[in-house]
């Protein structure tokens, strides 16, 4: 029968893609499992380079003036060495005049483009204005206007730079992890991937994602390339093309920053639509690059960036092709099982069997997804890392174990919504009361 064998075609093309979906996870379960080796420490030197700190900041005048204050006031570098920059870009408040209160040098950057309104446009001033201070800068750290750092921060990449790294990330943590079940689940999964996934990519000799807040750049790299992305999703535009540079990004894991993690549904929502749109794009664009790199350069990295940012479609697929099939195989196999359907290929009580069969598969695959991929890596995650997330106790974060594995599920629901709409950079509610705290 015709449905008979539209069927089989569905359930070879389902099998491929289970198959394809299947890469990353895999990926993901190898650094679980590999998280536990020994972490790379750069080693300390007494050389001590000139650093150039980077803010971009857009409506941002609630929080600036503190975040400056606490690079100026708390890092153990020599204060000579270093300077702060505040990029205002198309601000309509405060920012900039507080920005200068805590001790920065501002550039206001205007732009009557809506183009130009998002990330890239800011760091890319900042860059050029650093590039063109006249300054002996080594190398600029890159921040969001959210963004504290340990106090060690600029001497652990100093020791980094000079132990030859030109493009570095850092340990991404919370800066108000503790506020509620939601940024628990929220901080252990943004924080999975420095624990587990960057150490490994670190020892293994993988370029590691460089992604954002925290970030060093050479000025080598600075004068070479500028900052050379306009998309909304400019760190992973950044990596794509410095790996295509053979430019391999490290991890420097004792150098912390922490950011204001959302809070609220509507908040991780806004965010994952930005990211879920522009890593999407990124694919897309440099894919298949990378692929090609990888067959002419047999380095890993290229093949390992590929499926990450491949993950984003693979949200899309989760949350279509995937329930869709699964439920139109159920109603399929049941029907033809309780012979309400004419059929030929199998008979009625093999259908039946087959059902049953299906579901034991997907009852077994969610709980091994649910404990193994969600509970178990959020558990390990506190046990080993808690304080570093900022949480006293392991008991603190107790409770974001268990919402972890549903945290999962709507990041990936909202990666699959971002994947079809155009986000904008637009003013962020802080949740302030946690910038006081780490005031004090």
């Amino acid at each position: 029968m015709w449905y008979e064998e539209l069927y089989n075609v569905l359930n070879t093309i389902n099998t491929v893609i289970l198959n394809l979906i299947g890469i990353p996870f895999l990926i993901q379960l190898l650094y679980m499992l590999f998280g536990w080796v020994k972490k790379k420490k750069f080693p300390k030197t007494e050389k001590k380079n000139r650093i150039a700190v980077v803010f971009a900041a857009c409506n941002e005048e609630d929080v600036i003036e503190d975040t400056v204050r606490s690079v100026i006031e708390k890092q153990k570098y020599p204060r000579e060495l270093f300077d702060v920059y505040v990029v205002a870009h198309n601000c309509k408040d405060k920012t900039a005049e507080n920005a200068r209160k805590g001790g920065a040098i501002v550039v206001e950057y205007s732009d009557p483009d809506p183009k130009t309104h998002i990330l890239a446009y800011a760091i890319k001033k900042g860059f050029e204005t650093v590039a063109n201070s006249g300054k002996d800068y080594a190398f600029i750290i890159r921040l969001d206007a959210d963004n504290y750092i340990n106090d060690e921060y600029l001497d652990l990449m100093n020791d980094a730079y000079n132990a030859g790294v030109e493009l570095a990330r850092p340990y991404e943590s919370a800066l108000n992890i503790t506020q509620n079940i939601y940024t628990k689940a929220s901080g252990l999964y943004y924080a999975y991937d420095s624990r587990f996934a960057s150490r490994v990519r670190e020892r293994a000799h993988l370029a590691a994602h460089v992604n954002g807040p925290g970030s060093m750049f050479s000025m080598r790299l600075v004068k070479e390339y500028g900052y050379d992305v306009t998309s909304i999703s400019d760190d992973s535009e950044y990596l794509s093309k410095r790996l295509l540079n053979k430019v391999y990004g490290h991890f420097v894991e004792d150098a912390v920053v922490y950011e204001d993690l959302p809070s609220t549904f509507k908040d991780t929502y806004a965010r994952n639509k930005r990211m879920g749109h522009g890593v999407s794009r990124i694919w897309f664009k440099y894919g298949y690059r990378l692929i090609g790199k990888f067959f002419t350069t047999f380095n890993f990295s290229h093949l390992e960036v590929f499926f990450q940012f491949f993950f984003c479609l693979i949200c899309a697929v989760l949350c279509t092709w995937i329930p869709a099939f699964y439920i139109y195989d159920i109603v399929w196999l049941a029907l033809c099982g309780n012979g309400m359907i004419e059929v030929t290929m199998m008979t009625s009580a093999e259908y039946m069997a087959t059902l049953n069969t299906t579901l034991i598969v997907i009852a077994i695959a969610l709980s091994c997804m649910f404990a193994f991929m969600g509970i178990l890596q959020a558990f390990f995650l506190v046990c080993s890392d808690y304080k570093k997330l900022g949480a006293k106790r392991r008991r603190d974060l107790a409770s974001g174990i268990l919402l972890y594995p549903v945290f999962v599920v709507i990041y990936c629901l909202t990666l699959c919504i971002g994947i079809f709409s155009k986000p904008s950079w637009k003013k962020v509610k802080r949740n302030s009361q946690y910038y006081e705290k780490k005031k004090e």
